[in-house]
């Protein structure tokens, strides 16, 4: 998601919500509290105001509730994506990107499948879908000190993220149903009820999200709970029903002017970023609770896929389209792909929310967990790989560092566009398609 909220405010909010400072607290005080006192951690993550063993408690408070609102603004950004203007849209300008994201999914498959297989554990394979998506924000954080701020392998990179999160709810939700209860299709007949009360609400004009939210939203969640598919995924189906901007050049825009954001998507985000950023200590507090004593395995899987199949697929994948005519952006090369496909491979978020659905066995889980925990040190690794390879300075032969910094202002990270500066926005990208198109 967007690493900005896109309007004024405390610089200590800033920095907070910049360098992911909830999340990171979150984990770090699970960690050290599971090890010092397990017996106290898991009774309290699991306690309820409903007796002991209900199913309403702490973890299904941040996993069935809270992770509404956080995979619902990773629907917006995907929405924004494919809008007129938007970093998919035209579909030419994302090909590379699009075969990059293919093999950052494909890549860590394939290397945790060949784990299993050589280790002839047949009881962590379920776990595949879980190194198979990137930490959007931690992703933007590093590539940012890697990179720096305008390097056009930050665009490439947050485009790669959000393709390759919109393919994990996909996962998530085909794949990984809850494995307790069998899946009752026929409730999804309300998800889709909720659909079309979304699509009435755009009719009628509804310009305030709360009604989407508290209406269909709440409607779409009963859905997939009673339908036994994970309700978190819930304003996937909502959000893009939304009243937008006609065009949307919204994809991790750094403008903060909070006039500029008129359209309901937008402000969705815009007052609604905080709030789930700040929630998600809680979220790393519930899922984030590993025994160190539980590596096994799953843990070696899922960091593998992480670190070694995410590289290895992304940069495979986008030379594989250089070779075949869709250019990497200008002012990349194989060092900053490299980089870049090294940064993927954090994927902590996504990946504790995808362990604590694909493996019921507290061990399993807790070995899976841990996996997506330790890909935290890929961080240092692009970091000094970066350094080496002195990708600061990796625009290709040719180009200056002026058609860099503009290149990536125009090619994948333009900013937002309301509806009242559309036609002005129409002009800026045929103006910065003519350019791309000239130097491609």
């Amino acid at each position: 998601m967007s690493s900005h909220t896109h309007q004024p405010r405390h610089r200590g909010l800033e920095i907070l919500q910049e360098f992911s400072i909830p999340l990171i607290t979150g984990v770090i005080l699970a960690v050290i509290w599971a090890n010092f006192d397990p017996h106290g951690y898991h009774h309290a993550i699991h306690w309820s105001p409903f007796g002991e063993g209900s199913h309403f408690n702490f973890h299904f408070l941040m996993n069935d509730l809270f992770m509404v609102l956080f995979f619902g603004l990773a629907a917006k950004e995907i929405a924004e994506s494919v809008l007129p203007g938007g970093a998919l849209n035209p579909i030419k300008k994302a090909v590379n990107p699009l075969l990059g994201t293919l093999g950052g999914v494909l890549g860590p498959v394939a290397v945790y499948f060949a784990w299993v297989s050589i280790t002839g554990d047949s009881s962590i394979a379920k776990g595949w879908g879980i190194p198979t998506a990137t930490d959007i924000a931690l992703a933007w954080l590093v590539a940012r000190l890697v990179f720096g701020k305008s390097h056009p392998a930050v665009s490439f990179l947050l485009l790669l993220a959000v393709a390759d999160d919109a393919i994990g709810l996909g996962i998530i939700a085909v794949f990984y149903p809850n494995p307790l209860h069998p899946v009752a299709p026929q409730y999804l007949a309300l998800t889709a009820l909720a659909m079309g009360g979304a699509h009435l609400l755009r009719k009628k004009g509804v310009l305030s999200y709360w009604p989407y939210l508290l209406g269909p939203g709440v409607l779409s969640w009963c859905g997939l709970y009673f339908a036994h598919l994970h309700p978190a995924l819930a304003l996937v189906a909502i959000v893009p029903f939304m009243p937008h901007a006609a065009r949307d050049e919204g994809l991790f825009a750094e403008n903060d002017d909070a006039d500029h954001y008129s359209d309901t998507m937008n402000k969705f985000e815009h007052e609604l970023k905080l709030p789930v950023d700040i929630g998600l200590l809680g979220f790393g507090l519930a899922n984030a609770g590993v025994e160190l004593s539980t590596m096994g395995n799953a843990t070696v899987a899922v960091l593998m896929g992480l670190v070694v199949g995410k590289t290895v697929g992304i940069f495979g994948f986008s030379m594989l389209g250089q070779l075949l005519g869709f250019p990497l952006p200008k002012g990349m090369n194989w060092r900053s792909l490299l980089v870049a496909g090294v940064i993927a491979g954090l994927g902590l978020t996504v990946a504790l929310f995808v362990s604590g659905v694909a493996f019921t066995d507290p061990t399993l889980q807790g070995s899976a967990k841990m996996g997506a925990l330790l890909s935290a040190f890929v961080a240092p690794l692009a970091i000094l790989l970066g350094k080496m390879l002195r990708v600061r300075e990796g625009a290709e032969d040719g180009v200056t560092e002026t058609e860099v910094v503009e290149l990536a202002d125009t090619e994948l990270t333009p900013s937002y566009t309301s509806p009242e500066s559309d036609q002005e926005g129409v002009s800026h990208e045929e103006t910065s398609e003519r350019e791309y198109e000239e130097r491609v």
